[in-house]
């Protein structure tokens, strides 16, 4: 039986290993791209999902393009959540995700930021309410110390369980569920981290 000789292109023999090292280029290359095409369709049903829980596609871009111009205007997230939260002595901001927070009227568009001491939220537009007559407009928000989480559970739809869901409960028993995150995934180890490290 005759050994096969692989040539190049100008008719030369290959140096011994070339074949192989040219086969694992490749494969990591594969490896790379299809890594890369998982993210990118988590990412893609992440925006769908964010997309679905508006009232209307129209309202949904209003208000990202609202929340978009504050933090241009404020110069970033950090300074979003300073604002609007104030920043106590070595608090740091970990990660801020769009996401939707479920209340009675509805679910709510808003930002969640995580920090080194609280974990809080606050909606992209204000929300009316009547008040004497008068139409008052405020931003949702909530605050809740990370000490005073008592744990924080992962959910999914039973029907479709790419729809995910955080469930936040505090030590005095009240709940709060966010959803419809970009990133479900990055948020929901951000702020185990940060609950681990508090």
């Amino acid at each position: 039986m005759s050994a096969m000789v692989l040539e190049n292109f100008n008719g030369t023999p290959f140096a011994n290993g070339v074949v192989f090292k040219i086969a694992g280029k490749v494969d990591r290359k594969k490896n790379m791209m299809i890594r890369y095409e998982k993210k990118a369709d988590n990412f893609v049903h992440g925006i769908r999902e964010h997309v679905r829980l508006g009232p209307k596609i129209s309202e949904t871009v209003k208000g990202k393009l609202s929340l978009g111009a504050r933090i241009l205007q404020l110069g970033g997230v950090k300074r979003v959540f300073k604002q609007i939260f104030g920043v106590g002595e070595g608090e740091k901001l970990l990660k801020a995700s769009q996401c939707y927070l479920s209340t009675t009227a509805g679910p709510t568009a808003g930002l969640l930021f995580i920090s080194t001491q609280r974990v809080a939220f606050c909606s992209e537009r204000p929300i009316k309410f009547s008040s004497n007559g008068e139409l008052v407009r405020f931003h949702y928000k909530v605050s809740i110390l990370l000490r005073k989480v008592k744990r924080v559970d992962p959910s999914e739809n039973v029907k479709n369980p790419s729809q995910k869901y955080m469930k936040i409960v505090t030590v005095d028993n009240f709940d709060f569920w966010f959803m419809g995150f970009l990133n479900y995934q990055k948020s929901f180890n951000c702020l185990q981290q940060a609950l681990s490290q508090s």
